[in-house]
């Protein structure tokens, strides 16, 4: 599954493709924690720019 991962270009490292597998195999929508995870990445690049932006 890291392969396929690695191959898709998700960014996801092992422990948190483990973590997102045990969340869908628990019944959550694996659509809707795919739009959770992008909106942490962007919310995560928009904190890191405000960052860049002030230092």
């Amino acid at each position: 599954l890291l392969e396929i991962s690695k191959i898709l270009n998700t960014g996801l490292d092992m422990e948190t493709l483990s973590i997102c597998v045990r969340l869908c195999e628990q019944g959550i929508n694996p659509e809707a924690l795919s739009s959770v995870i992008k909106e942490l990445r962007k919310a995560t690049e928009a904190l890191k720019a405000a960052e860049n932006t002030t230092s």
